[in-house]
């Protein structure tokens, strides 16, 4: 290895690299430079490279260190060796990019050059970019949860991954939260991936109410957010390995399972990870013979009877999404049934609405239902309306003439 000016030249899996300007700070706090991120790359290149080796990569690039601006990049750099290589992804929003495809320590390494801190591979291999290999299990506490209620949750998903006979690799995410990798067979799209995902986390939700919760709004979350979404295509998550921007350094760092209860997140940090690859080596390092079936997730799915959930707000509506707009500015899809001097008649017209229409009634709770005793000038009225939040969109009924409909004056 020699230095020349504001280069240092380094010779990874028989490549050289020239990395400019090496003795840049990335990290102020504990002073680790560029040279330190790279030459971390290189000693965990095995399990990095068992993480988002051999997958597109977006690139996420702190070129000035964390207290700098970064910015993400799907499309890999015109001005780069021939010998990285790129794959043409296609996107949602109907856009292609080619993006960076590690395969060796070297690549690694020209990444981090880049200021990549992160490595932020989508879950498909390079050779077959429409059937996903790898399900995410993303949980992400919301502000004041604590670590311990963390992993509670990932006790609680462990749990739901056996009872579907699959096999689930816990890392930190290198923040507050974990992750859980899930290897699966090549037998299913994007969006089927996406509804295992859901039906995982609404069951963990159904097992562990008071600790994790599936929604999608931030309004509504509570406890650990079960980040479904993090399956959609075209969503990347940090993989194992990566070093994230805080401010000592911390490692999404794959554990054992008797880990999870005992390790703390600051453990793991560009330099201790280094050491401990070296003496324990990857403990994931079996995950690719483990690739389970999806079937059993998607069964839930259908079994759950709930549809679809929100999907983020740059993809496109889907086809059967509940409405995207956040509950505290939802307007309830209310329809007025009738109004009658006497309840009895108010409630025979709701009963002829629900003759008229069965499959919209079918998926009315009780308290979508609304019977409302109203005050007149001179006496009291009832006012029935149906809340359809329930009821999915395509079977909503329109409004109607009301049914009875009598002639009452409004309240005062």
């Amino acid at each position: 290895m020699a230095a020349a000016g504001k280069i240092e030249k380094l010779i990874v899996a028989g490549r050289e690299l020239a990395i400019s300007n090496p003795h840049k700070v990335l990290f102020p706090a504990p002073k680790y430079t560029k040279l330190d991120l790279v030459r971390y790359y290189i000693a965990v290149a095995d399990g990095a490279l068992r993480g988002a080796g051999g997958r597109p990569n977006m690139l996420v690039r702190y070129p000035d260190g964390i207290e700098g601006e970064h910015f993400y990049q799907k499309r890999a750099p015109a001005a780069r060796p021939r010998w990285i290589e790129v794959v043409n992804l296609h996107f949602p929003s109907g856009r292609a990019a080619e993006e960076v495809v590690p395969r060796d320590a070297a690549a690694l390494a020209w990444l981090a050059n880049l200021g990549c801190l992160e490595l932020h591979p989508h879950p498909v291999r390079a050779e077959d970019l429409e059937h996903p290999d790898e399900l995410r299990i993303d949980l992400d506490p919301v502000p004041g949860v604590t670590w311990e209620q963390v992993r509670e949750v990932t006790a609680v998903a462990h749990a739901v991954l056996e009872d579907f006979k699959l096999v689930g690799w816990p890392k930190t995410s290198g923040s507050r939260g974990m992750h859980i990798v899930v290897r699966i067979e090549r037998r299913w799209g994007f969006d089927e991936l996406r509804h295992g995902a859901l039906a995982l986390a609404r069951e963990i939700e159904q097992r562990a109410p008071q600790l994790a919760t599936s929604k999608w709004w931030k309004e509504e979350r509570h406890g650990v957010f079960v980040d479904y979404n993090q399956n959609a295509k075209d969503r990347t998550v940090a993989a194992a390995y990566s070093v994230r921007p805080t401010p000592d350094a911390r490692v999404s760092t794959p554990l054992a399972w008797d880990e999870v209860d005992v390790c703390e997140p600051s453990d793991f940090t560009l330099t201790t990870v280094p050491v401990r690859f070296k003496q324990r080596g990857d403990v994931h390092a079996a995950i690719d013979q483990h690739a389970g079936s999806l079937a059993g997730l998607l069964e839930l799915f259908a079994r759950q009877g709930l549809g679809d959930a929100p999907w983020p707000p740059h993809y496109k509506k889907q086809a059967a999404e509940p409405p995207r707009v956040q509950p505290s500015k939802r307007k309830h899809p209310l329809l007025e049934i009738g109004r009658a001097r006497r309840k009895e008649d108010a409630l025979a017209g709701l009963e002829r609405w629900r003759a008229r229409h069965p499959d919209a009634a079918a998926h009315l709770e009780a308290a979508d239902v609304l019977i409302d005793a109203m005050r007149g000038r001179y006496s009291t009225w009832t006012r029935i309306r149906v809340n359809l939040q329930h009821v999915p969109e395509e079977l909503r009924p329109t409004q109607e003439t009301l049914d009875p409909d009598e002639k009452i004056l409004p309240s005062s």
